[in-house]
């Protein structure tokens, strides 16, 4: 079988969306990562939030106020009407406008490159590897057993 060539692949860049739940301190918790592709009008997001470790960093968090910042994210990356103004701009206007570094309680990461050959599979990796917990390696042990 002959090796894929390099014009399989696609260039994107991306971000990861994190929630800073007290900006002063600087601490933040993965949230999400957004997709970009120019050449192929691709823009997608992906949000999954621990809540419990958000309110681990801030106990008294406005859950609601987040949660409804964090849903702004992947409706702007799929445009139109639902995302207000900015939902007529160009696919890679809108990426620029969501990664644009900001000092609010939902910030993201500086803008990374990547390849791949598959944009929706890589945003998958970019949450297992950044956002999703990890799973232990080691097995459960049962409760039964004496320690």
């Amino acid at each position: 079988m002959p090796a894929p060539s390099s014009a399989d692949l696609c260039t994107y860049d991306y971000a990861i969306v994190r929630v800073v739940p007290r900006v002063e301190r600087g601490e933040f918790i993965n949230v999400g990562a957004i997709v970009s592709c120019a050449p192929s009008g691709f823009l997608q997001a992906g949000i999954e939030v621990d809540e419990a470790r958000l309110l681990a960093l801030d106990p008294g968090l406005d859950l609601a106020a987040i949660r409804a910042s964090l849903a702004a994210i992947p409706a702007i990356c799929r445009g139109g009407a639902d995302a207000g103004a900015l939902g007529r701009l160009l696919p890679r206007e809108r990426f620029d406008w969501l990664v644009a570094p900001r000092s609010t309680a939902i910030q993201t990461s500086p803008v990374h490159t990547g390849r791949c050959r598959d944009l929706p599979g890589a945003l998958e990796r970019l949450l297992d590897a950044m956002v999703r917990p990890r799973r232990s390696a080691l097995p459960d042990r049962p409760t039964d057993q004496p320690r």
